[in-house]
């Protein structure tokens, strides 16, 4: 039966590797699930066993941020956002830097997945209409919100599922995480800037598409946003209290749920459940490759060779090569699965390190991803190594101020 177990193990993360299983439709949420339901039907694991392995606080504690998120969303506040940005008549590299900050600021308390997706389309939209390239500013959006996201417990995927397995200090971990997080912020802005200097406008066949009609200015429902601002704040006094982090959290949310203006089924549709079913399915794979004995034979191994993976000469590269093959939500799991016991501060180094180097490549965040097919409908293409231009200067500097932080 380890045989077994190790067998799928293996399988699905070699597909979360590759973002599919050749020759299938199956994407990464539909290979955690299949993984899962393996492991149940095979019997490596038993159906209580399953559920018990998984983490249902960080799976609900992310479904409650991700209503809170949409209800910035349906107010308007994201197209309202990418549009003053747009229209901001400064300097490329000035307005590059205001994308960086605005995009890291905000998907540091609400998610940076959710960011880019709401702000991509009418950000490469309005500087598209200015005569600028929008290229540069969709990788400084990604990369601003990877990077900004660092800083807080609720800033992306593998922050929360860290922060709830790991017991972290929300304000604790915001004050060991803002050096790193802001320096790489600067990495990001400065990495671009670089790449890009001469090319801010647009050549005359630079791009396939036809620059988009701008159209009227998003409104704002302003009752619907005082309500979003009330609610990210009442969160975050809650993680600032000894009150139960989950259950406030869930609380904020139904409060939300509870409109004459906005119908719930429009929240509920701006929830990431496959994100949700990506969680659940890796719990039950991880905490069935767990029972074997095996990680924990591995870290025994690891530990007597010198290299175990919370050791932080261990953890960069590990993390940067882990984010950008199996991505760093599978990364972070499978790591707490071979080593439960984490110290705060090495915990504190993987979130923030396992963040920095999704900018690497495309590939390695899944706010990577979303800029780049977001703006493909505009016929905007980023591809591999457009991206990697500026994503590998940025990321390695980026880990290496984090580094250094840390170190010191």
């Amino acid at each position: 039966m380890t045989w077994l177990t190790l067998a799928i193990f293996l399988a699905v993360y070699a597909g979360m590797a590759a973002g599919r299983w050749p020759g299938l439709a199956v994407d990464r949420t539909g290979i955690a699930v299949i993984g899962g339901l393996a492991m149940v039907i095979s019997g490596a694991v038993a159906p209580e066993a399953a559920l018990a392995a998984i983490d249902w606080p960080t799976l609900i504690l992310l479904f409650a941020l991700m209503i809170l998120s949409a209800q910035f969303a349906l107010a308007g506040f994201y197209d309202r956002a990418a549009a003053r940005l747009a229209a901001g008549r400064v300097r490329p590299a000035l307005l590059l830097g205001l994308v960086v900050a605005v995009s890291g600021l905000t998907s540091a308390v609400l998610s940076n997945d959710v960011v880019v997706f709401a702000l991509a389309l009418p950000l490469a939209r309005g500087v598209w209409g200015r005569g600028l390239d929008p290229r540069p500013f969709v990788l400084g959006l990604a990369g601003g919100a990877n990077a900004g996201s660092a800083l807080t417990l609720i800033g992306n995927p593998q922050n929360i599922l860290i922060g709830q397995l790991g017991g972290l200090d929300f304000w604790s971990y915001a004050a060991a995480a803002a050096v790193p997080s802001l320096a790489a912020l600067l990495a990001v802005h400065l990495a671009i800037v670089l790449v890009w200097r001469r090319r801010w406008h647009l050549a005359a066949d630079s791009l396939s598409g036809t620059a988009p009609d701008m159209g009227m200015a998003p409104a704002v429902d302003r009752p619907a946003l005082i309500k979003a601002v009330v609610a990210l704040v009442a969160v975050l006094v809650a993680f600032s209290t000894p009150v139960p982090h989950v259950e406030a959290a869930v609380a904020i949310a139904a409060a939300l749920m509870i409109s004459r203006r906005i119908e719930t089924r429009r929240l509920l549709a701006e929830v990431d459940w496959s994100l949700l079913l990506l969680f659940a399915g890796l719990f039950v794979v991880t905490g069935a490759f767990a029972a074997t004995g095996l990680p924990g034979q591995a870290l025994a191994w690891l530990a007597g060779a010198g290299i175990a993976p919370d050791r932080l000469a261990v953890m960069a590269p590990l993390t940067l090569a882990g984010s950008n093959t199996i991505g760093n939500v599978p990364l972070v799991m499978l790591l707490l699965a071979i080593q439960p016991d984490w110290s705060p501060a090495a915990l504190t180094a993987l979130a923030v390190l396992s963040t920095l180097a999704g900018n690497f490549l495309v590939v390695g965040s899944l706010a990577n991803i979303i800029a780049v097919e977001r703006v493909r409908s505009l016929g905007l293409v980023v591809d591999f190594a457009t991206h990697a231009r500026s994503g590998v200067p940025m990321t390695l500097a980026g880990m290496g101020l984090a580094l250094l932080w840390f170190v010191v």
